[in-house]
């Protein structure tokens, strides 16, 4: 299995290749949505990272894409320019699973 990214910057793709994962960079809907299919069709990406910018560009498709296929896995992540806080993520993550306030 490999991991596939999508990303709207070179920064992120260029740090993801040091790590051994290849990718795209795009910055249209329909590039984020094509490079998406391109990566459902390719039977050995079983986990597409895909950056906070580009969830928000496609979000109603790329959720609808998550709650209704099995592979890939599509994992959203912050960029450089990302304005998610990892720490809150995780926090809800664990609070949802085991009822746990950190």
């Amino acid at each position: 299995m490999k991991f596939f990214l999508i990303s709207d910057n070179t920064d992120t793709q260029m740090g993801m290749r040091l790590a051994g994962i290849e990718g795209v960079v795009v910055n249209e809907p329909n590039e984020v949505l094509e490079a998406l299919q391109k990566a459902r069709n390719d039977e050995k990406i079983g986990v597409v990272l895909i950056t906070e910018k580009l969830i928000n560009l496609c979000h109603d498709e790329i959720y609808e894409m998550k709650l209704n296929s099995t592979r890939p896995l599509i994992v959203e992540i912050p960029d450089r320019h990302g304005t998610s806080d990892i720490s809150k993520s995780i926090d809800g993550y664990v609070r949802d699973a085991i009822g746990l306030k950190l």
